[in-house]
């Protein structure tokens, strides 16, 4: 980066750690998640509801192929705009293993909705800090186009297939660099979320109705059919304003035969033309299954007719579909034409009678981050040539089409990264650090781990994936790169360490406002 992100005096570090020029302008960017615990529950539950539905309905955030270009070597010299510094990590025991590499039980996922409504996640760690209620990913992974942040942003250590053993975490406020903000600057592709302790949802509660209007997080009505009896001897206890009782008027009208000595009328359902041609013909008996009427050839577009083929491949279309060409075979006109038989339903319509039981989700605290899984350390202004590990949950394609990598479970890369610093001629990269490695898209957010120690499971973050990489022109990812960490972005990290974040429930469950 070029630019100091804050001064002195609101970061909060040492002269040792950070040179700040005389005058410079606050420059970090800090933006509102969910701050509210309120709101936060109901992001959560979003994730949370249908045993995870939405979770695994989410898909990597995608890398095009296009996007996967070379890194080149820059030609001006690599200084860092301070001295090197560290914070140490904080551990947490018990992580499962991948090979012969530990995975740290801070790694996991990052679920959002962009702008389209789109379910994606990228990869993430917890990171140590004074609150123990901070996220590192990449800015990408929080800023949709380096703008705004992304909707119902959560963090979800060790997810698995929907599963979220340790709790969803709700990002409260999001913090990244001015120029990834201002200008899509990629040298600054790296972002510190403070989140609201864990949550889990732990079962479900029935209560009244005025409870239920006044809970503002997950709830839901079930309704149980009953008979008129029933209904009426509830309707008779509780009264109209009653709670629990209610009916409804059907507007399927009830099937009878042609017979049938009560009130009926004649309708008519649509069919296949084959099962029109082998209905019995109309008679003056008026069977029910007899053939009422053909409509049609009715003329209709072209673009109409595309349509509607494809909805009758896929049996959503029960008419019949003809095209008239001329001499050379060239289509000129296009028809649908529907099919009917006769059916006796009752006249009105029936009534049903239902039992409501209104039921709350029942959540439960999981704690602060940092005290549950722990957070990694944080290294800064370090030299170029480190060794490091690298997690992720790589899911994209290599730009061949193969797809080696499923999403589900975490990879890792270890290496030693390059001396020098790369740009990217189509971003505005100029000062990246780069690693061999094959992950992909989805791995982007995820951690790279100086000093890694493998039976502790933590090490120091001195980067996050950011970008992926073609360098031998057979295309498939084979370096992967990431914003290199300088005293600017220990500022950025030093800003969000001071952010206070909340519980979402209290000790019996209850929501907190």
């Amino acid at each position: 980066m070029k630019r100091l992100l804050i001064p002195l005096a609101a970061a909060g570090l040492s002269a040792a750690a950070l040179a700040v020029p005389a005058g410079a302008a606050p420059q970090w960017v800090t933006n509102d998640l969910v701050p509210k615990p309120a709101d936060a529950y109901g992001a959560a539950a979003f994730w949370l509801d249908a045993n995870g539905a939405a979770l695994r309905k989410a898909a990597q955030y995608h890398w095009d192929a296009k996007d996967v270009t070379k890194v080149v070597a820059t030609q001006s010299k690599d200084v860092p705009d301070g001295k090197p510094g560290m914070t140490a990590p904080t551990g947490a025991p018990k992580a499962s293993k991948s090979g012969n590499v530990n995975l740290p039980k801070t790694i996991g996922k990052v679920f959002f909705l962009d702008s389209k409504g789109r379910y994606n996640w990228c990869s993430a760690t917890a990171i140590q800090s004074r609150h123990r209620n901070l996220v590192a990913t990449a800015g990408h992974c929080v800023y949709e186009n380096g703008k705004d942040v992304f909707q119902k942003w959560v963090f979800v250590p060790g997810y698995y297939q929907g599963k979220a053993p340790w709790g969803v975490y709700v990002g409260a406020y999001a913090f990244t660099a001015y120029d990834l903000d201002v200008y899509d600057d990629y040298d600054g592709d790296y972002a510190f979320v403070a989140v609201h302790n864990g949550f889990s949802l732990v079962g479900q509660k029935e209560v009244g109705k005025g409870e239920f209007a006044e809970w503002a997080g997950d709830k839901w009505v079930k309704n149980e059919e009953i008979k008129k009896d029933e209904y009426d001897a509830g309707f008779a206890k509780y009264g109209s304003a009653g709670p629990y009782w209610s009916k409804d008027f059907d507007a399927t009208p009830e099937k009878v035969g042609h017979d049938y000595s009560g009130e009926k009328i004649l309708t008519k359902v649509e069919v296949t033309k084959a099962d029109y041609e082998a209905a019995p013909k109309a008679t003056a008996d008026n069977k029910n299954g007899e053939q009422y009427e053909q409509s049609g050839p009715t003329p209709i577009s072209q673009e109409a007719y595309k349509k509607l083929a494809a909805e009758k491949a896929d049996g959503k279309f029960l008419g019949w579909l003809d095209v008239q060409k001329d001499k050379n075979g060239t289509e000129t006109a296009w028809y649908e034409t529907h099919y009917y038989v006769k059916q006796w339903v009752k006249a009105g319509k029936t009534v049903r009678y239902f039992r409501d039981h209104y039921y709350i989700g029942v959540a439960k605290d999981t704690g602060r981050l940092g005290d549950v899984v722990g957070g990694q350390g944080f290294a800064w202004n370090q030299p170029r040539g480190q060794k490091v590990t690298v997690f992720g949950y790589p899911a994209d394609r290599h730009p061949d089409g193969d797809k080696p990598y499923s999403g589900v479970t975490p990879k890792w890369c270890s290496g030693v990264t390059a001396n020098k610093a790369y740009q990217v001629n189509t971003f505005r990269v100029e000062e990246h650090q780069v690693l061999k490695c094959s992950m992909t898209g989805g791995a982007d957010g995820g951690p790279w781990l100086m000093r890694y120690d493998n039976g502790k499971r933590t090490g120091y973050v001195n980067g996050v994936t950011s970008m992926f990489h073609d360098q031998d022109g057979n295309d498939r990812v084979d370096y992967i790169s990431s914003a290199y960490f300088d005293g600017e972005t220990a500022a950025v990290y030093d800003k969000a360490g001071y952010a206070e974040t909340k519980k979402i429930v209290g000790p019996n469950g209850e929501l907190l406002q």
